[in-house]
């Protein structure tokens, strides 16, 4: 029975604190206020739900489609010539998405096929969500070994679907919420209206990068799952990766039209041009290629996990013994293998980006300087937010800081020679992260710039996260001039900013501060009046509660001093 209770909305707002908002987008403060502020934001999306529950379904819905739910649309690279839409979401709404996505899997996970491999909930699970042994590399694993005992005369057929996130439809997902029980029909209907939020008040289409998306797309799943099953298909799945195994080419066939009427049973359609037929021998090597295997150093570097938990009773040990790997590793020879190859090994590449800092700093700043070159950085393009994520590990650890000025050197050469690849959303952001350690004139002119030139509150945001860093009075100045002209959202960074700069920062905050409430309110908070009636009634769901604006202002206060 889906039910949301307080623990499920707790639970998310850990997790996005652990593993952040959206995976294809690099950690922001607000990440850092909802892990710090987890308890208090949980209190207020349970409170909120709460209320929503008490009242009318269909004015729920009303209520929830005329708030501003923000949210932006950005482009992030998908492979070395596509793109697709990621969501960037406040983090309450994130939060509260998420927590009713978990109450989902929770009741959603005993149900599911185990030839689903995707996103296996943890119902018990504190730091994180999915099972970590369901890897898509271990999917494939499975795969091979069931293609190998269907016999060298069974064909495999592997497949995905068209778009698959894009195209999944709201009500559909509404009629599968609703056959969940418990609280279904008060959540369906709310997750429905979030998600025309997101998705620009189109019917359809999932907010890419973050947990929500992937449980409510293991839930659309997993009704052709059971299509599947009951058909009598042999398959495995990860996400929307299929892999059939018929025992010769009708069969397999056959096969293959009962997923594709399936899919089209709920407006979707496979992709014609992944579609292959294998033999089995022929499917067992292409994988075992793909996993690497064969090649003990690329084997080495892309079975490494780096993971590691600092928690542990000898993290020192873990990590010392993961860096020993990665420096027994030709990873310089590995890399240059890769950029003579017409198609890179992006997950390869990924990995080199990972451990550069797990080496000796002058083999990290060769690394680097090899990634960055123009012609190199063009032909990694797929892994270029992993690229620039090593080189902000670089960039932030002050046991590189001989080779710090080698890196922005190199940093600061990007937008002339690749700003081809800066003109993409998620590549900038990512970019803009590694800035922030120093500022250059370059770099001043950059970001200013961009912040003028930009429509965009996410990369608006990221511009003031780098004014913060470097103390730029200048640019503290010429915000604080515009502080009307300036979203809720920019206007809490720049909040968090007065705090670097003294006697100035006071005076605006005390300029500031009477129009926060309003400014910052969710929409969701019950009235100051009616909250301290509310007090006065024992038990009632939202009596003391936290406020957004308050919460925040709170947790900048304690952050002041923060990096």
């Amino acid at each position: 029975m889906a039910t949301p209770e307080l623990r499920h909305f707790e639970r998310a707002a850990r997790e996005i604190a652990a593993h952040g908002d959206n995976d294809t987008l690099p950690f922001d403060l607000d990440v850092r206020f909802t892990g710090q502020a987890a308890g208090e934001l949980a209190s207020i999306a349970f409170g909120f739900y709460s209320e929503l529950k008490e009242g009318p379904a269909k004015e729920n819905k009303s209520r929830l489609d005329g708030m501003r739910v923000y949210s932006e649309r950005l482009i992030a690279p998908s492979g070395p010539a596509g793109f697709r839409v990621v969501t960037k979401i406040h983090p309450f709404w994130n939060i509260y998405l998420n927590g009713l996505a978990i109450a989902i899997a929770e009741t959603l996970e005993p149900a599911r096929d185990e030839h689903a491999h995707s996103y296996r909930f943890l119902p018990g699970g504190e730091d994180r969500l999915f099972a970590p042994d369901r890897s898509w590399r271990a999917f494939k694993e499975v795969t091979v070994r069931h293609a190998a005992e269907a016999g060298k005369d069974a064909v495999i057929v592997q497949t995905d679907i068209s778009s698959f996130y894009e195209h999944v439809s709201h009500h559909y997902l509404e009629n599968f919420i609703n056959q969940l029980g418990g609280d279904a029909h008060v959540m369906s209907t709310q997750v429905n209206a979030l998600l025309s939020h997101f998705s620009a008040k189109r019917s359809f289409g999932l907010p890419v990068g973050g947990q929500a998306a992937r449980i409510l797309a293991e839930l659309f799943l997993s009704h052709i799952d059971n299509a599947l099953t009951t058909a009598g298909v042999t398959w495995h799945r990860y996400v929307d990766d299929y892999v059939i195994i018929g025992t010769n080419t009708a069969n397999a066939y056959k096969a293959l039209g009962t997923l594709a009427q399936s899919l089209a049973d709920y407006g979707l359609s496979l992709n014609k041009s992944k579609t292959v037929f294998l033999s089995s021998k022929h499917y067992q090597d292409y994988v075992q290629s793909q996993l690497g295997d064969g090649d003990d150093e690329a084997m080495k570097l892309r079975s490494i996990d780096l993971k590691f938990d600092p928690y542990s009773d000898e993290p020192e040990v873990d990590y010392e013994s993961l860096k020993e790997t990665v420096e027994s590793l030709e990873v310089r020879q590995l890399l240059n293998r890769e950029l003579e190859k017409a198609l890179p090994d992006n997950f390869l590449v990924a990995q080199i980006g990972r451990t550069m800092r797990l080496h000796a700093p002058e083999v990290a700043l060769e690394i680097a300087t090899t990634l960055l070159q123009p012609t190199n950085l063009h032909a990694f393009r797929s892994s270029f937010s992993t690229i620039m994520r090593g080189i902000a590990h670089l960039r932030s650890d002050k046991t590189f800081a001989q080779i710090h000025t080698g890196v922005d050197l190199l940093l600061d050469a990007v937008p002339g020679e690749s700003g081809h690849l800066l003109e993409v959303d998620t590549n900038r952001l990512h970019y803009l992260r590694c800035l922030r350690f120093s500022a250059t004139p370059f770099r001043r002119r950059y970001i200013q710039s961009l912040f003028d030139q930009t429509r965009s509150d996410v990369l608006q945001r990221a511009c003031i996260e780098c004014w913060r860093s470097w103390k730029d009075n200048v640019a503290y100045n010429h915000l604080r001039n515009r502080w009307n002209q300036l979203t809720p959202d920019c206007q809490r960074i720049f909040w968090l900013s007065t705090f670097t700069f003294g006697d100035e920062g006071d005076a605006a905050r005390r300029q500031f501060k009477p129009a926060l409430a309003n400014a910052w309110a969710l929409g969701v908070e019950v009235p100051l009046d009616e909250q301290k009636d509310a007090q006065k009634l024992k038990g009632h769901p939202r009596g003391a509660e936290p406020r957004f604006a308050a919460l925040y202002q709170a947790w900048a206060a304690e952050m002041k001093d923060a990096d």
